[in-house]
């Protein structure tokens, strides 16, 4: 009922009163109405005003509240700052107020020690009927009346802790990567307060591409990896060398060679004949043996043949016989304990090594960063390696074997297209495998995937910038991310979307089980009465990048050459970041979205939608400044959520 209604049937009323009373005779009655006619018009009217100031005080109460929110929100202390976030606000709400014009000046406002933002506010109620002149009491009130309301919002009531992962594939190169470096700064504006006290709040940021860069945190994230054996001895040869005298040209060809000491079954190696040149450089079994003479066998492939040697040139003179440990005359590295495996577990071809430091056989020293000799006639103290020949030196000391399967110093393995690859390990991590693949259990007890990138190649190098846990330094986040029109610095664009890991390390980071990565600024307990814990997942396009045994596996979308024989451990790579959504928003951790130029009927664009807390934290930004929006929206939303009232 509005103010004129009221004053209407009050006027009404009254004229009624005074038609009645003026009806009657009797002169005492006149008198006495006259005399309380007056007050009878301000009790009645008055109460219209007091009905009016109380609406009025309730929405100035109402605008009041929501300018001191509006200044909690903000990460202003300064109470002429706050005065200015929360006056735009105040405003906003009392348009078309019937209150009469106030100053900024009029709003006091300030931040406790307590973190309390409190606001106060009077105002001037126009009256309709106190500044009534009634003779013969005159004018007894002022035309206005003040309303005072009061309001307090707990600016941090909660601490806050933010995970950030981008993506920084190769795809974002250019504009994007600007853009991208241009929001996430501003975010950090927003999330992460200058006043750190009695609430804190922090942000970690995650960069990610084909793995995440751990730095000197990988060791204990991934487990060490295994070092090299020392090396006691290597040779080939039995010891045994006799001369050559003689070759039979037959379909069963005889050695002539006086007292050569070998029996039926012994291997041997032949070289240096004249003549008769096509049995040199070879390994031979020797049958038929006699005190000065024997014949040869070679291995066909599949059995022991006699050697024919009739089509062959004829002997003119030289050469000589060796004895061999092994049927093919390949050396035999000793190297005690050394806890190497005849085949690779993941792709079940054979297993390769590296060697260093040997002294006097040199040959078989690695000659670069790609160099390997695949092993087999493993024991547990000695392998053989694939030297054709004996080598040019013999043994002397020293040498160190490294091995070459998943977990080792360097990555020996046989590529989708049977060629083999040499990587060493990186700071870069990939997938947990196991049963623990989907879930926070602390990497002490369920270590994380290993990454073996081929630095040189491109879309695989181990990224630049890693990995920066929980900090409530501005200026430490922003050094990582770098300045916006630098593309040299900061973040760099390069690798393929493992974001399934980057998700992974995303909620690592807030997660009170990994606090071992980074003991001093360590994550808080699982509690969202105390502490928000939020991860915003930001990609540009398809997930691509599963592993097997720390490098790329076969099934991968790209990486072509580095792709490795044998499928992804955990499987595609969104049925994992879907995994790991349920489990994360099972720890009442939310989970913001964010697909930067990313079609919303695409694959990523719908599991992005999923993956989000609810439908409203999830964002399609379709330019830079969308993307600056979405995440001063992310960082507005956040800052909601810790406030209480």
């Amino acid at each position: 009922m509005t103010a004129s209604t009221l004053i209407g049937r009050a006027v009404r009323g009254l004229r009624n009163l005074a038609a009645r009373l003026s009806s009657d005779r009797g002169g005492n009655v006149v008198m006495i109405f006259a005399l309380v006619m007056p007050a009878l018009v301000m009790v009645t009217l008055g109460g219209i005003d007091i009905n009016r100031i109380t609406t009025v005080k309730a929405r100035v109460q109402d605008a009041l509240d929501a300018a001191a929110l509006a200044a909690a929100r903000s990460s202003y202390t300064n109470p002429d700052d706050l005065r200015t976030v929360a006056v735009v606000a105040l405003r906003a709400n009392l348009r078309n107020a019937s209150v009469e014009p106030f100053s900024d000046r009029d709003l006091q406002i300030e931040l406790t020690d307590e973190q309390v933002v409190v606001a106060d506010l009077t105002v001037q109620v126009k009256t309709l009927v106190a500044n009534i002149v009634l003779p013969p009491y005159g004018k007894l009130l002022d035309d206005t009346l003040p309303v005072n309301v009061h309001s307090e919002v707990n600016r941090s009531s909660k601490d806050i802790e933010v995970a950030l992962v981008l993506d920084i594939t190769g795809s974002m190169a250019g504009s994007r990567l600007t853009s991208l470096k241009d929001a996430a700064r501003q975010l950090a504006t927003i999330v992460v307060q200058d006043q750190q006290s009695p609430y804190y709040s922090r942000m970690a940021v995650i960069p990610y591409s084909t793995g995440v860069n751990l730095g000197d945190m990988a060791n204990a994230a991934r487990g060490p990896a295994t070092q090299s054996t020392a090396i006691t001895t290597a040779g080939w040869s039995t010891g045994v060398a006799r001369s050559i005298t003689a070759v039979s040209k037959a379909n069963t060809g005889y050695v002539t060679s006086s007292n050569h000491g070998f029996k039926d079954g012994d291997f041997i190696w032949i070289d240096g004949v004249r003549g008769m040149t096509q049995i040199n450089a070879k390994a031979y079994r020797v049958a038929n043996a006699a005190t000065n003479s024997f014949s040869l066998q070679s291995w066909n492939g599949s059995s022991w043949a006699n050697v024919n040697t009739s089509s062959n040139n004829s002997y003119t003179s030289a050469g000589t016989v060796s004895g061999c440990r092994l049927s093919d005359c390949t050396i035999i590295v000793t190297s005690p304990n050394h806890g190497l495996s005849a085949t690779d577990p993941a792709t079940g071809a054979q297993s390769g090594v590296r060697i260093t430091d040997v002294a006097g056989m040199t040959q078989i020293n690695a000659a670069n960063a790609s160099s390997y000799w695949l092993i087999s006639n493993v024991t547990k103290d000695t392998f053989s390696i694939n030297v054709v020949g004996p080598p040019t030196g013999t043994y002397s000391s020293g040498g160190k074997v490294w091995c070459g399967n998943d977990g080792c110093q360097w990555r020996i393995y046989r590529n989708a297209s049977a060629a083999m690859r040499v990587y060493q390990i990186s700071d870069c991590v990939s997938e947990r495998t196991g049963q623990h693949d989907d879930d926070d259990t602390r990497p002490s007890v369920a270590y994380v995937g290993r990454y073996y990138p081929n630095q040189s190649g491109s879309n695989t190098k181990c990224t630049v910038s890693p990995l920066l846990p929980l900090t409530d330094d501005r200026a430490e986040i922003n050094k990582l991310i770098g300045p916006v029109n630098a593309p040299s610095q900061g973040l760099q664009a390069d690798g393929y979307t493992a974001a399934q890991i980057g998700l992974a390390w995303g909620w690592y980071s807030v997660s009170p089980e990994f606090n071992s990565l980074w003991s001093t600024t360590p994550a808080a307990a699982y509690d969202q009465n105390k502490t928000l814990k939020a991860v915003i997942l930001m990609t540009d396009g398809e997930f691509n990048a599963p592993y097997c045994s720390g490098v790329l596996g076969r099934d991968a979308s790209f990486g072509g050459s580095d792709r490795a024989d044998c499928a992804a451990t955990n499987g595609e790579p969104y049925g994992q970041a879907k995994a790991l959504c349920t489990a994360i928003k099972n720890k009442n951790i939310v989970l913001y979205t964010v697909g930067f130029q990313v079609s919303a009927s695409s694959t990523a664009g719908k599991f992005l939608k999923d993956c989000a807390t609810t439908p409203a934290n999830f964002f399609l930004p379709a330019s830079g400044a969308d993307l600056t929006e979405s995440f001063k929206a992310i960082g507005r939303d956040i800052t909601r959520l810790r406030i209480s009232r």
